[in-house]
């Protein structure tokens, strides 16, 4: 069988062309988790649909994405990441078609799980070709535009379903926040073929089904919690559900160890957690990462549903954001290998001092606040997260050797799954707590106005503390993202440009 040409050989600007195509299935991912927040109640509406519904509408991507996360990783270095990263590329495309012309809430429901499974199939072979194709003195470059398309991502998904349900492209109205995947999709497909090479672990590694099982069901039961808990008023079921992932990671850590020292192929090989840099660099992102969404859960709540705004008038105050991340994108770049863990923390404490600011213009001016009061403070933020997230990633992987690429991408974007459920979980429970009273959604009576301003004021408390808490755990942080001196043998000697797995359909 004819071998297909090994990454080493690639150019150099057909890898970052290939880069380019990945990062457009991570913006896809991302925008997608985020971009129904702003129309929910118009697709309610349209399709006549309860509440409930609604919400299955929002969180049933994010749970059939968390629960084939881990497992869509490791399956990439088994069989191929050029391979895996098609597969989820052409079942959320197809999906995306399906939620855009869904007749029903129950379709739209359905096409919403199917999109959450693709991209847990495609988004971790992002950072797993990047450990593949770039050598560490490239890496931490990629890594850069990767953070660039993280940040980016985050807060384009209500800005652009604002924008696209505003324009109401051919009469489609909130329908083409979903039909804008096809023409991406089919793009990246076709880039993909053509220039993507084949990648797998030199050393054959086999399924792990007892794991798949064990780290789904561990998931759903955090998962499931932290999205339906205050739907389903926290009841005993919630917490007896939420309590039984104690024991399933368990099981699936001592499974996973005794799988390692006998077979070599464990879903998540236990080595991973012995490298400073990835343990350290998770739990620092599940901590960011539970202040960045609920941020803008709260902002985009406020502004519409308590103030009365338009989703345009919020995209212009919230525009600011990406802006930010942008400008400080070269300051990333530049000092990621050398300065990298002290970047992270400046872009942290500036972070912290926008969450404070926009705190104290909503406790201060509060209904009478403008676009302009409260773009400052989030471009302030922007600055910071364009400062640490890129650099943060390409720590996470820092010593992720090429055979373990797929397991380690796939934890990382578990964990930032995670801070994310977590955090929108605990500050939609505070801020709704606090800025309902049961009487109607009135954004014309002045204390209505007042009472949800008030709310995001406090609610964005537990934001700034998130990145203070971040910022305090810096210090454990490698001082660069680069290599460890006295990491173990197989991440050693990555000084220059780093073994590349062999490639072939022999080796699946």
């Amino acid at each position: 069988m004819t071998e297909v040409p090994s990454p080493s050989a690639a150019k150099s600007s057909t890898r970052w062309i290939v880069l380019g195509v990945v990062l457009i299935a991570l913006f896809m991912d991302l925008v997608d988790a985020t971009i129904v927040n702003i129309v929910l109640p118009r697709m309610q509406s349209s399709l006549g649909a309860e509440y409930s519904a609604a919400q299955w509408i929002l969180a049933g991507y994010s749970l059939t994405f968390a629960l084939v996360l881990v497992t869509g990783g490791r399956l990439g270095d088994i069989l191929g990441r050029k391979r895996l990263f098609l597969a989820g590329m052409a079942v959320f495309t197809v999906a995306s078609v399906v939620c855009g012309a869904a007749p029903v809430a129950e379709v739209l429901i359905a096409g919403r799980l199917v999109q959450g499974v693709g991209a847990a199939l495609m988004v971790p072979q992002v950072m797993s070709v990047i450990i593949v194709l770039f050598d560490h003195r490239e890496r931490a470059k990629a890594f850069v535009f990767y953070g660039i398309t993280l940040s980016l991502a985050n807060v384009s998904g209500p800005v652009l379903g604002a924008v696209l349900t505003e324009a109401d492209l051919f009469g489609l109205g909130w329908r083409s926040i979903f039909y804008v995947n096809l023409p991406l999709g089919a793009a990246a497909i076709a880039l993909a073929l053509w220039l993507m090479p084949e990648s797998r672990a030199v050393n054959p590694l086999r399924p792990d089904p007892v794991g798949i099982v064990l780290i789904s069901l561990a998931m759903f039961a955090i998962m499931y919690p932290l999205i339906q808990g205050s739907d389903r008023g926290w009841d005993t079921a919630t917490f007896v559900i939420l309590a039984a992932a104690v024991p399933l990671l368990i099981a699936f850590a001592a499974h996973q160890r005794r799988r390692d020292r006998l077979t070599g192929s464990a879903l998540v090989p236990p080595s991973l957690f012995a490298r400073r840099s990835f343990t350290a660099g998770t739990v620092v992102m599940f901590v960011l990462f539970s202040g960045l969404a609920s941020l803008f859960l709260v902002l985009t709540y406020d502004l519409q549903l308590g103030q009365g705004w338009s989703p345009l008038l919020t995209a212009a105050a919230i525009v600011s954001w990406p802006i930010g991340i942008t400008l400080m994108s070269g300051v990333a770049q530049r000092y990621a290998t050398t300065h990298g863990r002290r970047v992270i923390g400046i872009g942290l404490a500036v972070m912290l001092v926008g969450a404070v600011t926009l705190i104290a213009v909503l406790s201060t001016v509060g209904p009478q606040v403008t676009w302009w009061q409260v773009a400052l403070p989030v471009l302030a933020t922007g600055l910071g997260m364009g400062m640490c997230v890129p650099i943060l990633a390409s720590v996470v992987l820092a010593d992720v050797p090429a055979d373990s690429a797929g397991a380690g991408s796939g934890v990382a974007n578990a964990v930032m799954q995670l801070g994310t459920a977590f955090g929108v979980a605990v500050v939609g429970v505070l801020f709704f707590w606090l800025a309902t009273t049961g009487a109607p959604v009135d954004p014309a009576d002045p204390a209505h106005r007042q009472a949800f301003s008030d709310a995001a004021a406090v609610t964005l408390w537990y934001n700034a503390g998130a990145f203070l808490v971040a910022l305090l755990l810096v210090p454990m942080l490698p001082r660069a993202a680069q290599p460890e001196p006295g990491a173990a043998p197989e991440a050693e000697d990555r000084s220059g440009p780093e073994p590349r797995p062999e490639v072939g359909a022999e080796q699946a």
